[in-house]
């Protein structure tokens, strides 16, 4: 007897053997503008594996089969090591060959910065546990630049193109990956509380060889071959080398405590380590710690905001791709005029992000330029704020169109969703970057003034710019405390005005009306979709990601 009881219709095929690169317009055009034309060879064949079904399965098993702490082997000798699945492995792989770790600093081409910035683009699309052992490694780059006797043993290791998971001594390795370990239990943002010491071993101040005790809360990244770390001397905090291992071949005693249980980035480990006389390098001047370990920073927060907006294009896609194969009512979801103005504000947020993160990136080329440094330094932190808090409700919205299908493990929402947080608290959470932008115009409140004149000259005559940039001034006025309590507010007009700018001059003429119209009306915000031009949505979502 045949008991089967329906046949299996209106369900939706996965999204797969796709070309990131190919598929997205609104990038491709980013790329070509910036000058960046030399590398699109390279980013079509990343856009093609990315999107190819062995690397989503790959990504995929990354995150089902977590990280695993071995502190000790059999023999009871202490180890401290965390193993991966080899899905983990492939996918660190593309990210290196990438250029994910080094290109910015290993290709001297013009708009390398553009190059790289597309290729994390797309890669956070699929797998974005790898950014963070890639993107650390990238951000230590200029910092250990600073230091010629390191960096003559170092560079060749992390400016290479291979990936090299043996957990070996440095000179033993032809490829390195370098982390942070900043945050301790008692004070997390503010490291100014940090307790953990550094006693001088072998000279005193930089360059000279410390032994380091105390803890770290969050250490992103264990396995990575060294870490940057701040412990206090006499003078202050300061920032150390932190290999694995120590010159000698014996391991260095940065003992795991126990991995972090995250909500998401699950792929990735993250762990609390505990340093007993731990050996390590002064980096930068002794008590200028901080100031040295935040020039890392600075490169992390723009990976933040990248692949923040790379999670909103996901999610839009994955939205999209959904409503075009799901019927409800007699229709195509994509088809109806609700979701069509949904899916219409999506692309908008979604391309939106990816210009203001494309165009940031670009502010990062070597240049000495005061109008492009200043929108580097007061954009940054606020780009890190804005598209990370975004990605978070973007891909909420992303999940609903799929319904129940869209809350169940065996599907793509949920760890796109799990995933989105953890840029809006790392290096930074929302209120620190805000308070950082405000830091940033008081210690010089002409890069402030040379942002604003950019906005106003981007977005001359076109009224509802002029009036944001206007208000962008009077806040300038507050006193102290009530610049504070209005940071947030001040951060987000910031940010929609310079995203406002950048589509009125590079997306598509419906598109830039309908950011224009939608986030400048008092009623935008609450939720997505009230808003979005409707009269073009239709157009807008076809544009955004062609069928």
């Amino acid at each position: 007897m045949n008991w089967t009881t329906h046949a299996i219709t209106n369900q939706v095929p996965e999204l797969k053997d796709y070309d990131l690169y190919a598929s997205d317009p609104g990038l491709r055009r980013a790329v070509e503008r910036a000058g960046a034309g030399w590398s699109e060879a390279e980013l079509a064949r990343q856009g093609a594996l990315l999107g190819a079904e062995d690397t989503i399965r790959h990504a995929e098993d990354a995150n089902r089969h977590h990280p695993e702490l071995h502190t000790h082997s059999r023999a009871g000798e202490r180890i401290d090591q965390v193993r991966f699945h080899p899905g983990w492995h492939a996918i660190m792989a593309i990210a290196r060959a990438s250029g994910l770790a080094n290109l910015p600093f290993a290709d001297t081409r013009p708009s390398a910065w553009t190059a790289y910035a597309a290729s994390l683009y797309m890669h956070s699309q699929i797998e974005s546990g790898s950014l963070c052992p890639t993107n650390m490694t990238q951000a230590c780059i200029p910092v250990l630049r600073k230091e010629p006797a390191l960096f003559s043993q170092l560079g060749d290791k992390l400016l290479a193109r291979g990936y090299d998971p043996r957990d070996l001594p440095l000179g033993d390795k032809p490829s390195i990956n370098v982390g942070m370990g900043m945050t301790e239990k008692q004070g997390g943002s503010d490291v100014r509380t940090n307790t953990t010491r550094a006693l001088p071993a072998r000279g005193e101040g930089r360059g000279a060889e410390y032994l380091i005790t105390g803890h770290k809360w969050f250490f992103s990244s264990p396995m990575s071959d060294a870490h940057l770390v701040l412990a206090n001397t006499e003078a202050g905090s300061s920032c150390f080398f932190v290999p694995r291992w120590r010159p000698d071949g014996s391991k260095n005693p940065v003992e795991i405590q126990r991995l972090k249980d995250k909500v998401g980035n699950r792929s990735n480990s993250s762990s609390e380590v505990e340093f007993r006389d731990a050996w390590g390098i002064m980096v930068g001047e002794e008590g200028r710690g901080i100031p040295t370990i935040l020039e890392m920073a600075t490169y992390s927060r723009l990976n933040c905001a990248l692949s923040s907006a790379g999670f909103m294009r996901q999610a839009f896609v994955q939205a999209l791709h959904y409503a075009r194969h799901r019927s409800a009512f007699g229709r195509p979801l994509a088809r109806q005029p609700l979701m069509v103005r949904l899916l219409a504000d999506m692309a908008l947020e979604a391309e939106a992000a990816m210009l203001l993160a494309m165009d940031l990136a670009t502010a990062f080329e070597a240049t000495d330029d005061p109008a492009r440094l200043a929108w580097r330094r007061i954009l940054t932190p606020a780009s890190k704020f804005w598209i990370c808090k975004r990605a978070v409700e973007l891909t909420g919205e992303a999940m609903e169109v799929f319904g129940g299908n869209g809350y169940v493990e065996d599907g793509p929402m949920g760890r796109l969703f799990r995933d989105a947080p953890v840029n809006s608290i790392w290096e930074g959470s929302g209120n620190v970057m805000c308070l950082d932008v405000l830091r940033a115009i008081g210690r010089n409140p002409d890069d402030y003034l040379r942002v604003l004149e950019q906005m106003s000259a981007m977005g001359a005559g076109e009224p509802r710019i002029e009036a944001s940039v206007a208000a962008l001034r009077e806040a300038l006025r507050l006193p102290a405390e009530e610049q504070q309590a209005e940071a947030r507010r001040t951060t987000t007009r910031l940010v929609l005005t310079a995203q406002a700018c950048l589509m009125l001059r590079h997306a598509g003429a419906a598109s830039a009306q309908a950011f224009l119209a939608s986030r400048f009306d008092p009623e935008w915000g609450a939720v997505m979709g009230i808003s979005a031009g409707a009269a073009d949505a239709a157009r807008i979502v076809a544009a955004a990601w062609p069928d």
